[in-house]
């Protein structure tokens, strides 16, 4: 692994702002962003128009008590260990409120942790984690005098997952430990997963909503942590930061039904993953790196990489660019999991396109 000290060969803010929505515009096919299917299921529909009725009060204290405790169920934990958000991007947001005197990211992962550290003057260090090994976390590369701490798991957009034990093994005294669990709903019974675990001291675990219930445009998601530490993270929120229809949400994808139907998505999810995998794999000139997130993160041939996703772009099919990622390159880029004819229109393309660029 390789450490970068902050401002050495880093990449600019607006790099590290740059997500996966940008590349999906109205009318391509879409294998940017990794939210399934295009809204959330009827069911929960229904839920959230009938929450539309009470727009007309503010978010109530109650609500929000009724989502904690909905939450806290789901994990194991107490409502007092659960703080609702606006979605894990407002959890990142927040994070300077910890005043962490030295923050380690590990990368390729998410990139919006950092940005706002380093927006907000916080010296970040970035462990590099390496493709020659599966992009293994090693937990002795962490500065010993880094005071917080961020690693997905599973990692976007490399799809690894960590074994909970070198997570653990991240924790220290005196530091938060804060585990990005987006993606931790969509592998089948949630393994390696810390949202139940109450038990390491400054652990931080963010849950989102976005991706298994597309509710990217609702922006619902929870944090889990120790109160103290939570009140730490929300200290400068203003009032009513969460909608009504999102505390709704939060509230309705815990209960008992939702997880058991979150759970067979995730089999069928795993099952679709295996099969896209073998069939970019069999595109000559791709490479898919293991992982085992609703992703694949593919390597195409040196050089070659910028220029065949534009070439995807123009035959209509929008992927994730990997250069933004640090610790990746333009040769590098996530699919989404996709419904088997787009994959297979996906290969097809991408077969034609590395051809006409001499891979």
């Amino acid at each position: 692994m390789d450490l970068a000290r902050d401002g050495a060969a880093a990449d600019g803010l607006a790099d590290l702002r740059h997500h996966g929505d940008v590349e999906a515009e109205p009318g391509l096919l879409d294998f940017a962003v990794n939210v399934q299917g295009a809204g959330p299921p009827s069911w929960l529909r229904d839920r959230l128009v009938a929450a539309l009725h009470g727009l007309g009060r503010y978010p109530a204290a109650a609500h929000d008590a009724l989502a904690r405790e909905a939450v806290a169920a789901r994990h194991g934990r107490r409502a007092e260990e659960v703080l609702v958000l606006a979605g894990s991007a407002e959890g990142f947001a927040l994070l300077p409120a910890l005043r962490p005197r030295l923050a380690a990211v590990v990368h390729p992962g998410f990139t919006e942790p950092e940005a706002v550290l380093r927006a907000a003057g916080v010296p970040v260090v970035r462990v590099l984690t390496s493709e020659s090994d599966g992009h293994r976390l090693h937990p002795g590369d962490v500065p010993p005098d880094a005071d917080l701490v961020v690693v997905g798991n599973p990692t976007n957009p490399t799809g690894v997952l960590h074994p909970v034990a070198d997570v653990r093994a991240l924790a220290a005294p005196g530091r938060v430990l804060l585990v990005d669990e987006a993606f931790a709903d969509a592998i089948p019974g949630e393994p390696e997963s810390l949202a139940g675990n109450g038990d390491v001291p400054g652990l931080l675990v963010f849950r989102s909503l976005t991706k298994t219930w597309a509710l990217a445009g609702l922006r619902a998601g929870y944090a889990l942590g120790e109160p103290r530490l939570l009140a730490r993270l929300a200290a400068p929120r203003p009032p009513w930061p969460v909608s009504t229809p999102a505390l709704e949400a939060v509230i309705a994808c815990s209960e008992p039904g939702a997880v058991a139907e979150s759970h067979r998505s995730a089999e069928r999810l795993a099952a679709a993953r295996a099969e896209q995998a073998e069939a970019l794999a069999a595109v000559p000139g791709v490479t898919v790196l293991p992982g085992r997130a609703p992703y694949l993160l593919l390597r195409l041939p040196d050089g070659r990489g910028e220029r065949v996703r534009t070439l995807l772009r123009e035959a209509g099919i929008a992927v994730r660019r990997g250069d933004t990622f640090p610790g990746l390159g333009p040769d590098h880029v996530r699919v989404a999991v996709r419904p088997a004819p787009q994959v297979a229109r996906l290969a097809a393309v991408l077969a034609e396109t590395l051809v006409e660029v001499g891979a």
